[in-house]
C-alpha cells in the first residue's frame, strides 16, 4: 500500500508538471512580441530592411526614380544601378552644387534587424528618415559586397578577398561602390545631423586663401567630391601622434560622398592593389597563401586600407591636379571653414567629427553647429580589448613614448 508520504510527493509532481505544461502552452510568444515592438520603434528599418526578401540586402528607390515601364531590380545590383542613373541627368536628384547622386550607402553583416545592437537600429532608422522620399538607400550585406566585387570588379576579387580583415574589406568596398554607383557612403554607427541635400551651401565653395603662401583657390568646378577632415594637428608638433593619428592632417572615411567615377577612388585603389601585388610577389604570387596572409596581417590597416591610404590617396590627386600645400587644409588659423580645392569639398573637422570634447578637439564644434553634417557614435564593433594598444594610447598620450605601436588590435589581449 502507497504511504501517504508518497502519495503527497506524486500528486506535487503531477500539478508542478500540469503547471508547467500550462505555462508552455499558454506562453506569450516572445518572439512575436519582439518584432511588434521592432516595428513600433523602427517603422520605417522594419519597413526598408527587416522585411525585405532579397539577397545581397536592401535598397529604398523614391517612387519618383521609377516609371511604371521599369522591370522590378530582382537585386540590389541592379537597384543600384537604376538608382544611379536615375540620379545622374536631373539635377535634384543630386546634392546642390555637385554632380553627387542622392544615395546613401551602408553595410552591415545582415539586414535581420532583430539582431541588430541597439544603437545600429537607432542610427539606421534616423538615415531612413532623412532618407524617406528623396534619396535611394542601399543596405549592403556580405553577399552583396560578393556580388558587386564579381560584377565590377572580377579583376580585384581573388586580392580583394586577400585582404586579411573584414574590416579591410569593408575599407575597399566603400571605395568602390562610389566609384561604380556614386553617392554619399556613411558608416552605419553614423547620424545625420543634416540631409546630405544640405552638405553644401554657397559658403562652403567660395574662394579661400592659403594663409602660409597667399595663393587663393577659387575653383568654379561643380563639386565631385566631399571628404572631410578628422584629425586637424600643427605639421610642426607631437600632438597629432599622441593622440593616434599617424597625420598632422588626416581625413575621415567613416563617411564621404563622391559622383560616380571620380578619379582620386581610382588613385585609392590602383595603390592599394599595386601593394597587395607587390606583397603577393614576395610569396610565389600567391595572394592567399599562408606567408602572404602573415605578411598582410602584419601591415597596418588604417596605412593599408583605412583613413591614413585613403588620405593619401585624395593629397595624391590633388597635389598632382592643383600643387595643394596638403597641411593649408587645416581650421586651426581660420575658425574651421571648408575648402573647395579643384572639384573636392573638403570640410572642416567639425564637418564630420563634431561634439568632440575638450581633449583632443582640434576646433570641433557642437552637434548643433551650421558646419556639422553627420556625428560619429564610434561603436567599434569591429575592435576587441587589447592590452597592449590599450597601453599604447596610455603611454602616447601621457609619455609622449610608443609613438610605433600599432594603434589596431592584433589579438584578444596582446
Amino acid at each position: 500500500m502507497i504511504s501517504r508520504c508518497l502519495l503527497r510527493r506524486q500528486v506535487l509532481a503531477a500539478i508542478t508538471l500540469m503547471v508547467l505544461l500550462t505555462w508552455l502552452l499558454y506562453r506569450p510568444d516572445t518572439s512575436v512580441q519582439e518584432i511588434s515592438l521592432l516595428e513600433h520603434r523602427y517603422p520605417l528599418l522594419f519597413q526598408r530592411v527587416h522585411t525585405n526578401s532579397a539577397t545581397g540586402g536592401a535598397w529604398y528607390i523614391p517612387p519618383g526614380w521609377t516609371n511604371e515601364t521599369d522591370p522590378i531590380p530582382k537585386t540590389i545590383i541592379d537597384a543600384a544601378e537604376h538608382a544611379s542613373r536615375a540620379a545622374s541627368t536631373i539635377a535634384h536628384r543630386q546634392i546642390p552644387y555637385s554632380s553627387i547622386p542622392l544615395i546613401v550607402h551602408q553595410t552591415w553583416k545582415s539586414t535581420r534587424v532583430d539582431t541588430w545592437p541597439h544603437e545600429i537600429r537607432q542610427s539606421t532608422e534616423k538615415w531612413l528618415r532623412v532618407v524617406n522620399g528623396q534619396m535611394a538607400y542601399f543596405l549592403w550585406d556580405d553577399e552583396g559586397v560578393a556580388e558587386f566585387i564579381r560584377r565590377f570588379e572580377p579583376a580585384l576579387e581573388e586580392q580583394f578577398y586577400a585582404l586579411p580583415s573584414h574590416v579591410e574589406q569593408s575599407d575597399v568596398f566603400r571605395v568602390l561602390v562610389s566609384k561604380w554607383i556614386g553617392g554619399v557612403y556613411a558608416d552605419i554607427d553614423t547620424e545625420p545631423l543634416q540631409s546630405p541635400a544640405a552638405w553644401i551651401t554657397r559658403a562652403d565653395i567660395t574662394p579661400w586663401e592659403d594663409l602660409e603662401t597667399g595663393r587663393v583657390y577659387n575653383s568654379t568646378h561643380p563639386v565631385q567630391g566631399i571628404v572631410g577632415l578628422e584629425a586637424d594637428c600643427p605639421p610642426d608638433g607631437d600632438s597629432y601622434w599622441r593622440m593616434g593619428y599617424l597625420l598632422p592632417t588626416q581625413l575621415t572615411q567613416w563617411a564621404f560622398a563622391w559622383a560616380p567615377g571620380h578619379p582620386v577612388l581610382q588613385t585609392f585603389i590602383d595603390h592599394l592593389f599595386g601593394e597587395l601585388q607587390s606583397v603577393s610577389s614576395h610569396h610565389a604570387g600567391e595572394p592567399r597563401s599562408q606567408s602572404t596572409q602573415a605578411e598582410l596581417e602584419a601591415m597596418d590597416p588604417i596605412a593599408l586600407t583605412g583613413p591614413v591610404a585613403f588620405t593619401h590617396a585624395v593629397q595624391s590627386w590633388l597635389g598632382g591636379r592643383t600643387g595643394l600645400r596638403w597641411n593649408a587644409l587645416s581650421g586651426l588659423q581660420d575658425g574651421g571653414r571648408s575648402k573647395l580645392v579643384d572639384d573636392v569639398l573638403v570640410l572642416p573637422i567639425t564637418g564630420f567629427s563634431p561634439g568632440r570634447g575638450k581633449y583632443g578637439n582640434m576646433g570641433s564644434k557642437p552637434i548643433t553647429d551650421p558646419a556639422a553634417r553627420l556625428l560619429h557614435r564610434a561603436q567599434g564593433s569591429w575592435r576587441a580589448f587589447n592590452l597592449r594598444v590599450e597601453y599604447g594610447k596610455f603611454c602616447r598620450t601621457v609619455f609622449g613614448r610608443c609613438r610605433y605601436w600599432s594603434k589596431v588590435p592584433k589579438g584578444l589581449f596582446l
